[in-house]
């Protein structure tokens, strides 16, 4: 029986030592996975709290791993980075690393939400998603990913700009 890689989005976003961090999190994704692919990095103001802007990216990986294999991983590469999950949900973060998309599933179980809510709601995560994907179909929206980043830039006027940072 053949194991199947599976395709996944993960939103990559931080606001201390940030570029630190990101190229940091970057290397262990090439480190990890046969393809990584990765989107322009945005800066966008902290959101729910006073804060240091905040750098974002969208990278795709494939991998056999499962969604909840994935998510452990995850969180030991935030971990490694300092992550504090004592804090509270809005606050700094060295390294937050966010599960997406995966293929077309659709799982909610208190560990992990596929796709993830913050998709159709905040423009840092829209944008550098559908910037590698702008045809993929939202699996719950049934939308594709550059329709939707249409609708959401109409309506969310929040600061967003496409950086370049070594």
């Amino acid at each position: 029986m053949a194991i199947l890689k599976k395709t996944y989005y993960l939103g990559i976003g931080s606001n201390t030592a940030r570029v630190q961090n990101i190229n940091s999190c970057i290397e262990y994704l090439n480190c990890s996975f046969s393809t990584t692919v990765v989107s322009p990095t945005y800066r966008s103001p902290s959101f729910g709290f006073n804060g240091h802007d905040f750098y974002n990216l969208v990278a795709r990986v494939d991998s056999v791993f499962s969604p909840h294999q994935l998510k452990q991983w995850i969180q030991s590469i935030e971990d490694l980075h300092g992550r504090d999950r004592s804090k509270p949900r809005y606050s700094n973060r060295t390294l937050d690393i966010d599960l997406l998309l995966c293929n077309d599933m659709i799982i909610d179980d208190g560990f992990i939400q596929i796709p993830r809510a913050e998709i159709l709601k905040r423009k840092y995560v829209l944008k550098p998603l559908q910037d590698l994907a702008p045809d993929l179909i939202h699996p719950l929206a049934q939308k594709r990913l550059a329709d939707l980043w249409q609708a959401l830039s109409m309506t969310d006027r929040s600061e967003l700009t496409q950086i370049t940072y070594q």
